[in-house]
């Protein structure tokens, strides 16, 4: 059945936020689109409305077994008017938690039009100051209303849109950021759904979350759970290595997120003809490395922040230092490359962006 996308558009518009000041997802723009799901029908009634809060059954079973999944990715003003940055990456992604969650998946190329009409109509909460963008959150939950334990039976697609700032304030954006690495929590294990974006891996990571950030750290580095001497991921990001010129990230072997930024940043570094590797990397590999002076950069990569440098790491009640707390020139360079794309500033050899407008 062919889908037909429907917009109601509001009747009353909201007061827009200071955008001298915009904290990260605190406020929304007028509109949202929505979707549902039934097993007879699959997905239906696809539609743009006014951003307003849900009326679901306190027995909807998202609420009680986790079946939810999102994905999160930026639009961005520019000299060539706005630009998203590989939103069909996203929805790919999305597809992929969503068969490992078993829930129906979407077509690709209806979401990301869907999503650009979205942002016609609320094109004019995007932010034009630099640093400053308009968060995009697609999410699916379950709303089948009971108590078995199965896969639910119908769905809600929702896209959610926010102004927000730069990830850190611009005198901190490229700071490095302290790291500690968890070897007490565990976050994934293959063959569970580390690999997805799915809202349970989010909630078993607070907990470490909070113990790092009261011991003055900035963001958790997961291990593996078998062995706890491989390293996965941290929190928000997914992070890289500079050993003796080569650049090292762990290989995605099911219990890692394939980041968007993360791809990005190898296709980019193989443009520039640097050596990449993925593979498995341990703890004591990176602290060996900078016990001996090779350590060169590490740097984290994601939506939020785009790169992240590293400056510390606490591992076994240790804490040791990454090129003497300072921005690495690769980081940089990464940073403002992948940045100028988005927003237009520089060309975009791979092809990553798609105008609003195309």
């Amino acid at each position: 059945m062919s889908l037909q996308l429907t917009i109601h558009k509001t009747k009353k518009k909201k007061e827009k936020p200071d955008y001298n000041n915009l904290s990260f997802g605190k406020h929304f723009t007028d509109h949202m689109f929505i979707m549902d799901y039934s097993a007879e029908k699959g997905w239906y009634d696809p539609r743009i409305t006014t951003y307003e809060p849900l009326t679901l059954d306190p027995s909807s079973l998202v609420f009680h077994y986790g079946q939810a999944v999102f994905e999160g990715l930026k639009a961005y003003h520019s000299e060539k008017g706005v630009l998203l940055f590989r939103p069909d990456k996203n929805f790919r992604r999305l597809n992929i938690s969503n068969e490992r969650m078993n829930i129906p998946e979407v077509d690709v190329d209806f979401m990301v039009d869907s999503l650009k009409q979205l942002l016609h109509i609320d094109r004019d909460w995007i932010p034009s100051t630099e640093g400053q963008s308009l968060y995009i959150r697609p999410f699916i939950i379950a709303t089948e209303p009971g108590l078995s334990v199965k896969p639910s039976g119908e769905y809600k697609l929702m896209i959610i849109l926010s102004p927000v700032g730069a990830y850190y304030s611009n005198a901190d954006q490229m700071s490095p950021v302290k790291i500690y690495v968890e070897d007490e929590f565990v976050r994934s294990v293959k063959g569970g759904v580390g690999f997805t974006k799915t809202a349970g891996n989010y909630a078993a990571s607070l907990k470490a979350q909070t113990k790092a950030n009261e011991l003055g750290f900035d963001q958790v580095l997961w291990l593996d759970a078998m062995e706890k001497k491989y390293i996965e991921e941290v929190g928000s990001m997914n992070i890289f290595f500079k050993i003796n010129g080569k650049i090292i990230t762990p290989a995605l072997n099911g219990s890692i997120l394939d980041g968007i930024t993360r791809d990005s940043v190898i296709e980019l570094l193989r443009y520039w003809n640097f050596d990449v590797e993925e593979r498995r990397i341990t703890m004591e590999e990176v602290y060996q490395s900078q016990q001996n002076g090779s350590l060169e950069e590490v740097f984290g990569t994601g939506t939020a922040a785009v790169i992240s440098p590293v400056g510390t790491l606490q591992w076994q009640n240790e804490e040791f230092t990454v090129n003497n707390n300072e921005t690495g020139k690769l980081s940089l360079k990464l940073y403002e490359t992948i940045a100028g794309i988005q927003t237009g500033k520089k060309e975009d050899p791979l092809g990553w962006t798609i105008p609003l407008d195309s």
